[in-house]
């Protein structure tokens, strides 16, 4: 299987592979697919392309942890609270009629990364991930009613996470130049209260530009503007 990853160099890059991948660096192989250099409006990046060997490739002797990995995540959930949280998100989907596979991706303090695999993924994204972000607002109410109020439930599927924020990332940059050379404002698409932030950190240290939310309810759009001009 393939996964993409980008970070400020190849190493991060890397290390991101090993912490999502749950594998040893001599798990997979390494293509680099872009390198951008730091210049005065973007931030330098390296986005690779992570190949991992299949169960036939690999000479690894199996772990002896009754726990199984596979690239896609840990397949046994740990505690009750993930199990049935696993169990509501599979029935879930399997009663819209699509298959998928379930699996705890990542772990973190207050957070947990939930990864699925289905032949239906490009529709359970749907338009601008907004299937994703709603089966994932079920989900985190789900979490909420099993006493799990602080924990953040993130959903993800053939990592249109990651891929979403590298487009995000280049959107902000190239809609910064736009403002800068033209010194009008533009308005981009509506978006998540995640997505918005992404926005406005990206652009935050670069000179001369502005960003502003506009707009009410969840889903609202960024307005990026010369400074001094409104």
């Amino acid at each position: 299987m393939t996964y993409e990853y980008e970070g400020k160099t190849e190493k991060e890059a890397i290390e991101m592979a090993v912490a999502d991948l749950n594998l040893e660096r001599d798990q997979f192989d390494v293509e680099i697919l872009e390198t951008q250099k730091n210049s005065l409006f973007k931030k330098g990046y390296v986005k690779i392309r992570v190949h991992t060997f299949d169960d036939n490739e690999n000479s690894f002797a199996a772990s002896a942890s009754t726990e199984k990995k596979l690239p896609f995540g840990e397949v046994v959930p740990k505690g009750e609270f993930e199990e049935k949280l696993i169990d509501f998100i599979k029935s879930m989907i399997e009663k819209m009629g699509y298959d998928v596979k379930v699996a705890i991706a990542y772990r973190e303090d207050k957070k947990i990364g939930i990864r699925l695999e289905s032949s239906a993924s490009s529709i359970l994204i749907g338009r601008k991930g907004k299937n994703l972000d709603a089966l994932q607002l079920l989900a985190n109410i789900y979490a909420g009613r099993l006493g799990h109020e602080e924990t953040r439930i993130i959903l993800d599927t053939e990592n249109y996470r990651i891929r979403r924020e590298e487009a995000l990332v280049r959107l902000a940059y190239t809609t910064a130049d736009k403002v800068r050379t033209t010194k009008k404002s533009i308005l981009l698409e509506p978006m998540n209260p995640f997505e918005r932030r992404l926005i406005h950190t990206t652009l935050n240290d670069i000179p001369d530009v502005e960003t502003k939310s506009d707009g009410d309810g969840l889903y609202k759009q960024v307005r990026v503007f010369y400074k001094g001009i409104r």
